[in-house]
């Protein structure tokens, strides 16, 4: 019988929990006894392959419904929409964010390797489409700088610079550029079809948790490296320097030799607007920040330094006159829908995954923050076919891909946005400049699209005090932030971003590896069991050890869990019964020295015989038949020595192998067991059974206890019987045991 109690009033529990009891008094259960008589399983019936595909096909008018407010969650919020509530703010927060999507969308273009326009056209198909199929309403969607660097990558490698020589001529910096731009385009919409593909697939399969595969550390590492990258490819435009665009391992150090190798034909013109537009926007932003409960709305810092240099630039003649690079032409309207190039597909597979992964992981992360923050849900899966959905569909016209932007979504959310309204007004004001007045931004300077880009990386850079922070928290999560970073840094974002999903995928192969390992003790009058070397009141059980790791069992770590278990508790049963060899042999020994000195009288012979009962450390005893049997399968003893050594006269050795007689294992954390682990559980069991300590099994949970009935574990000596719910329930079946087999009455 179990009896748990907590009458008396533990001495640092606050007076309303000292009031609280927990009264136990019941058998000791085990598994045996559970299925038998206290647990049964409801009856079902399995369906049939045929009734599951019937009920999947069954279609109902409230089946149907959910389906298509599921597919276009706007049907499901836009009927009751509180607009007297919900519409200023969104329409305040909208144009902010629309200001902030122009100069942005412009710059990120030039990162995605294409002529600006196609950066206003990724503002407005994919955000007008996310307005429809999304279920976030706060985060922007638009160009943003680590996608689009990603995208320009892939562009200059699938169309370089040497592939467009002027005239048909192969003299070194002359470049056909409205050629290359055009394939560039066309490399860009390609990869962005075959994203939105990838994504549309996953969404439909329901495998929006793939992005759990990358960790925040792991992100914030890649998008810190990221941010290196965007930053020199800025550099050029900012100094006004001609250097073409490198990609793959080392283009960082590859564009940043370029860049200093030619500083010396620096545009000064060019680094002065830069400069004076860097300081301007990095001052806005302060401000901002320092005094956002005061302003109604954030100061367009971005949308001033647009307007007020593309006005210097035509006023001055900046092209003209000081050989500034700007913007250039900017068709006005829409382009034509256009069929991608889809013979380009085969050598975009491996890249559109990856941007296909890292977009959609940066927009459910930034969903899911403002959903906490307000109280709502986001669809994972639903947000993997609406981002999905929003790049297929708009490549058609000309964009390429699009994720959540964290600086867009703050204004909007900080100006008031309160739902997609938001963003589909902001999508508005970007066609009207695309459709109207795109063509007053041709006189605009590249240096200050590249401030525009330098300044919005302030917060990714700002990440690197992750560092201190996880040094102090978790030593594994900085080394999965530092190779992410690392190697984004020096082999690319595309090479970096697998070898840190490989690395953060080996840090949990290692913590399956290096699990804590532990003896626990009980907690006096309770039936609680902690850690004795971390805690001074738990005390082991006299002639019990409970052995707990805080890992599952499968074929990477059973035998390190059995070496693990060895080591702590200190019975090693190979040790043991070499030991008991040793005994038996050297007891024969013994024996049969006594035997000849046995027959003489002499006092010599005598004294001989005496010390070597002494060299054998016990006292022998002449026991009844009866008496021996007990004795034989009690813990500690030697039945093969004893029947060799015991002569006529039944003189039986009393030599104990190990002061414990049963071993609990702690599978309370134990999720899963694989077919070895099984194997290595079942040998432990036999091989500490050979030196009479029985080895039980507490805290399995009813889904392990399934698996190891499937996988035949309850087989030849393993029975249902050594299962327990509790280590407790295990505790108090050893100690029974265990006195029923020393009690004078079994004797």
């Amino acid at each position: 019988m179990e009896h748990v109690t907590a009458d008396e009033e533990p001495p640092a529990a606050a007076a309303a929990a000292a009031a609280l009891e927990y009264r136990v008094q019941r058998n000791v259960f085990d598994e045996e006894h559970l299925s038998s008589q206290l647990l049964h399983k409801k009856e079902r019936t399995p369906k049939s392959i045929g009734q599951r595909l019937a009920e999947s096909c069954r279609c109902s008018s409230e089946r149907a419904k959910s389906a298509i407010f599921s597919f276009l969650p706007i049907l499901s919020w836009l009927p009751s929409y509180p607009v007297k509530e919900y519409l200023f703010g969104d329409i305040v927060s909208g144009l902010s964010t629309g200001v902030m999507q122009l100069p942005q969308g412009l710059a990120y273009a030039m990162l995605a390797a294409v002529p600006p326009v196609y950066g206003l056209y990724s503002s407005f198909y994919p955000v007008l489409l996310y307005t429809l199929f999304g279920t976030s309403r706060h985060i922007s969607m638009g160009t943003f700088a680590v996608i689009s660097l990603m995208i320009g990558g892939v562009a200059v490698r699938e169309a370089p610079d040497s592939m467009f020589p002027l005239n048909g001529t192969n003299v070194t910096g002359l470049v056909d550029f409205e050629a290359r731009d055009a394939r560039r385009v066309q490399v860009a919409v390609a990869l962005t079809t075959l994203v939105g593909l990838i994504q549309l697939f996953l969404g439909v399969l329901r495998f929006g948790f793939v992005a759990i595969y990358l960790a925040e550390p792991l992100v914030r590492g890649f998008t810190t490296a990221a941010a290196i990258h965007v930053f020199v490819s800025q550099l050029k435009y900012l100094f006004g320097v001609k250097t073409k665009r490198f990609s793959g391992p080392l283009s960082v150090l590859y564009s940043l030799i370029a860049v200093f190798k030619d500083i010396t034909s620096t545009n000064v013109t060019t680094l002065i607007v830069g400069l004076v537009c860097i300081v301007f926007l990095y001052s806005v932003k302060d401000v901002n920040e320092r005094f956002k409960k005061k302003l109604p709305i954030p100061i367009p810092g971005e949308i001033i330094v647009v307007i007020v240099s593309t006005g210097v630039s035509y006023g001055m003649a900046l092209f003209e006159n000081y050989q500034v690079d700007i913007v250039g032409s900017i068709p006005v309207g829409l382009l034509p829908p256009v069929i991608p190039d889809f013979t380009l597909f085969p050598n975009l597979v491996a890249d559109a995954v990856a941007i296909a992964v890292v977009s959609f992981s940066m927009g459910i992360s930034l969903a899911k923050i403002f959903a906490l923050k307000y109280g709502y849900s986001v669809d994972g899966n639903q947000e993997m076919i609406a981002l999905g959905l929003c790049n297929f569909a708009s490549s058609f016209f000309q964009t390429f891909v699009i994720t959540s932007s964290m600086s867009r979504s703050l204004v909007q959310e900080s100006t008031g946005g309160k739902t997609q309204i938001a963003g589909l007004l902001g999508s508005l004001l970007v066609l009207l400049v695309i459709v109207a007045i795109g063509f007053m931004f041709e006189p605009l300077p590249q240096t200050v699209l590249a401030a525009v880009i330098m300044v919005n990386l302030l917060g990714m850079f700002k990440q690197v005090r992750d560092i201190p922070a996880l040094w102090r928290t978790s030593k594994i999560e900085l080394a999965v932030w530092l190779v992410a970073f690392v190697a984004s840094v020096l082999l690319g974002l595309d090479f970096g971003l697998l070898v840190a999903v490989g690395f953060a995928i080996l840090t949990v192969i290692y913590r399956t590896q290096r699990p804590k390992s532990v003896i626990l003790g009980q907690i006096p009058n309770t039936g609680l069991y902690y850690d004795i070397d971390e805690y001074e009141e738990a005390s082991e059980c006299s002639g019990v050890k409970i052995f707990h790791s805080n890992s599952s069992i499968y074929f990477a770590n059973s035998d390190q869990y059995v070496n693990h278990l060895k080591d702590k508790t200190g019975i090693d049963p190979t040790r043991l019964l070499a030991e008991r060899k040793s005994q038996q042999k050297h007891a024969k020994t013994k024996k049969e020295e006594k035997k000849n000195l046995k027959d003489s009288s002499s006092p010599q012979k005598r004294n001989a015989v005496a010390k070597l009962d002494m060299e054998l450390g016990v006292a022998h005893e002449v026991l009844d038949e009866s008496e021996k049997q007990v004795e034989l399968h009690g813990n500690g003893q030697l039945p093969e020595a004893q029947s060799e050594i015991c002569d006529s006269e039944k003189v039986l050795f009393l030599q104990p192998l190990c002061p414990v007689h049963s071993i609990i294992l702690d599978f309370t954390p134990v999720n899963f067991m694989d077919s070895v682990g099984i194997k290595a559980i079942k040998a432990v069991i036999k091989e500490y059974a050979a030196v009479d300590v029985r080895v039980v099994l507490a805290g399995c949970n009813r889904t392990l206890l399934s698996d190891l009935r499937k996988m035949q574990f309850f087989s030849g000596p393993v029975t249902t019987d050594i299962i327990f719910p509790t280590i407790h329930d295990a505790v108090l079946y050893c100690q029974h045991k265990r006195a029923l087999l020393l009690s004078p009455e079994v004797q």
